[in-house]
């Protein structure tokens, strides 16, 4: 009786194992059963040389059994060969683990997420071995096409330092135009990453020190300088229009600090034409602003504001399109933006520090040269802001071009008196003295 049930429910644990989803059992399915359990156990334990037997043989007579034996045969073979000091042997583990890949490939699909893991262990094994070195930037170049902005994090820095291992010994044909195109990949994978909101902080902390990397090892390959960029790309970009070569140009006339160039705002506008974006507006409008087109900059900064809800962002754009106005004389414009720019952000002490340079430089604008006191009210205007925004040195600055005391009572006045300051400026303050010298 005993023996017929223990018949029985080795029977029927074979029954559920064979029905599992995803398994494809041999037909001497125990056998598969036994090394299957007697290999995934020694993993388990990190007992690679006695998984290796019992692994193999599931190679060999079921390879399509399920994925795991192929994700547990790259454990296997990356601990094996790590252990081994023969170097003979261990290229071979390394060649193993590298066809565990590709069999998985071959039984079970996946190409491009098979082969982004393969690349990361390729790059692990093979960056010195020069004669491995074709193939492994072929290898990545086929990750990028395949998987674009999805290539594994760590497989953006060793692209880069493949490409720069293959130049160095002249490996492929690797121009400075090809290599170029390839950083201007990696880089917008880069950014692409960097913007995304699940993105942890900790792989975010990785990904700037890896594109710093990545961007050093770039300037070491290709010396890319402003009439490179102008003589290479530029025409192409105007005759095109292209949004990815305009990407490019962009963003290495701003490594290559070529930024005063027109080809760097109008690189910018055509990225802006087909990806709007506040940030590449307000750049713009920077620009503009630095050459004196303080029309375009005004036009820029108002595309930066329709294009963002960030009341910090929008402060911050405010702010900067009231020096602009300050700049073409438009003190009633330039303090009206700065006032925006605190609507958005009453924190931000660089705008009252604004508005009070603005009243501190009127003085010779507004004075009438009728009384002292009255072409003064613009310092305590002045020093109102500079209290607001807590800057102690431009308070004592403005305060000494306060009336004196003196002027005060020669015209009958009173300390803490309103008066209006006339001019644009007309606010009005209390009247205070000069302090005594």
């Amino acid at each position: 009786m005993k023996k017929q049930i223990l018949f029985i429910l080795v029977f029927m644990a074979g029954v559920t194992v064979m029905a599992q989803p995803g398994w494809k059992w041999p037909e001497d399915v125990e056998t598969a059963k036994e090394k299957n359990a007697l290999y995934s156990d020694a993993v388990k334990s990190k007992d690679w040389a006695t998984a290796q037997p019992a692994h193999q043989w599931l190679l060999d007579n079921c390879p399509d059994l399920n994925k795991s034996i192929y994700v547990n045969g790259v454990k296997i073979y990356d601990a094996l060969q790590a252990a081994e000091k023969d170097p003979v042997k261990k290229v071979e583990l390394q060649e193993k683990c590298m066809q565990l890949f590709d069999d998985r490939i071959k039984y079970f699909g996946d190409e491009a997420n098979v082969l982004d893991r393969k690349a990361s262990k390729a790059y692990k094994y093979f960056k010195q071995d020069k004669t491995k070195l074709q193939d492994l930037l072929s290898l990545y170049q086929k990750v990028y096409e395949m998987k674009g902005e999805k290539v594994a994090d760590g497989n953006l820095l060793g692209y880069m330092d493949v490409i720069r291992r293959c130049k160095g010994y002249k490996i492929g044909d690797l121009t400075d135009e090809s290599i170029i195109d390839r950083y201007s990949t990696i880089s917008d994978i880069f950014d692409a990453k960097l913007a995304d909101p699940n993105k942890s902080q900790r792989s975010k902390d990785y990904l700037v020190k890896a594109q710093a990397s990545v961007d050093q090892l770039f300037s070491a390959l290709v010396e890319v300088d402003c009439e490179f960029i102008e003589s290479k790309f530029a025409p192409k970009m105007r005759e095109t229009k292209n949004v990815k070569l305009a990407k490019k140009i962009f963003k290495l006339m701003l490594n290559a600090k070529c930024t005063d160039s027109p080809t760097f705002i109008e690189a910018g506008e055509i990225v802006f034409a087909q990806e709007p974006d506040a940030g590449m507006a307000k750049v713009i409008a920077i620009k503009y602003g630095a050459s004196k087109d303080y029309a375009k900059a005004t036009e820029w900064y108002d595309k930066a504001l329709g294009l963002t809800d960030d009341n910090l962002t929008k402060a911050e754009i405010h702010l900067a399109k009231a020096k602009t106005y300050r700049n073409q004389g438009y003190k009633s414009k330039a303090r009206s933006s700065a006032k925006q720019a605190l609507s958005n952000d009453p924190s931000m002490k660089n705008a009252y520090v604004f508005i009070g340079d603005l009243y501190y430089a009127s003085y010779d604008d507004c004075k009438k040269g009728e009384s002292r006191v009255d072409d003064r009210l613009v310092f305590i205007a002045a020093y109102g802001q500079y209290a607001k925004a807590g800057n102690s040195a431009l308070m004592k600055k403005a305060k000494a071009q306060f009336p004196s005391i003196g002027e005060i009572f020669e015209l009958g006045l009173e300390e803490g008196q309103s008066m209006t300051v006339g001019c644009w400026i007309n606010e009005t303050v209390k009247l205070q003295k000069r302090p005594a010298e």
